[in-house]
């Protein structure tokens, strides 16, 4: 039986790693390298790191001295990668078969892929052809209408697509894709916990596993993830930066709840003589 994964998300935006509210507001909190470091000693099941600098914002320009002589995306892309060594997923701005393979060739094992499978679904079978569907991940960020209804959205969560989130899930699957990462534009950054109907609903939908985030605040929203909402893995991002020893103490919980997963030494991490703490404050 495979184990239940709990995958820290990481978001880039002009090089830096932010935090994010409903896909509007976000905080600068620090520099990508360090993190990957973090999380390596607490020896997280999984990364995943998703640039979300919008077309046309694009300035790597930054203070921070560690990663200023870093140029572009794939640049902080290989930083990242010599540092880590868990498996590591990357997305944004891939539209080419060849940014998949800059980006394998960089460190990652496998791409996120989100607008360009959404305008030619063809894309993703293309892809899996060329570099097996064990690497491809599609992001799918849903929207919900006031009527209750949901849409799946594009570009960054800019663009309509018309598309039903079951559907379109279905549709990848079809297409090539590896597994889903599902994300509730209404719940990113709000701590209330996932849109358990829209996970479980995509989760019954597909025979492929499916990654559920946004609105996680509290490690029982892991665990309704989980039961509730019948996702093979759980993500968050902003929680893992401001709750000290989070990863640890999310994994111990869930093992407390039943829940089939991976548990990691709480304290002292490898190579440390001193338990990891918290990086960023609270605010």
């Amino acid at each position: 039986m495979l184990k239940t994964r709990l995958i820290p998300c990481i978001l880039l935006k002009n090089g830096l790693i932010v935090r994010s509210e409903q896909f509007q507001y976000h905080q600068n909190l620090g520099d990508p390298i360090h993190q990957v470091k973090r999380f390596t000693d607490w020896q997280v099941d999984e990364l995943i790191y998703l640039d979300i600098t919008r077309d046309g914002e694009h300035d790597l320009r930054r203070d921070d001295h560690k990663v200023k002589s870093l140029r572009n995306i794939l640049d902080i892309l290989s930083a990242v990668s010599k540092a880590c060594f868990v498996p590591l997923a990357f997305g944004g701005g891939i539209r080419t078969l060849d940014d998949i393979a800059q980006r394998l060739r960089r460190g990652a094992d496998k791409v996120v892929i989100n607008t360009a499978a959404l305008k030619e679904p063809s894309f993703l079978r293309e892809a899996a052809r060329v570099f097996g569907r064990q690497c491809l991940v599609v992001s799918i960020d849903v929207k919900r209408h006031d009527d209750g209804r949901y849409e799946v959205v594009a570009d960054c969560g800019r663009a309509p697509t018309g598309r039903e989130p079951v559907a379109w899930a279905q549709e990848a699957q079809r297409q090539g894709a590896g597994e889903i990462f599902l994300n509730s534009i209404d719940r990113d950054g709000m701590a209330q916990g996932y849109d358990l109907a829209l996970v479980h609903s995509v989760a019954e939908a597909v025979d492929i596993p499916v990654i559920a985030c946004g609105g996680a605040g509290t490690f029982d929203h892991f665990v309704q993830g989980v039961v509730e909402g019948q996702a093979d893995a759980v993500a968050a991002a902003n929680l893992f930066h401001f709750t000290e020893h989070s990863y640890p103490r999310a994994k111990k919980h869930m093992k407390a709840a039943a829940l089939n997963v991976r548990l990691v030494e709480f304290g002292a991490a490898p190579g440390h003589s001193q338990p990891l703490v918290a990086v960023f404050p609270h605010g």
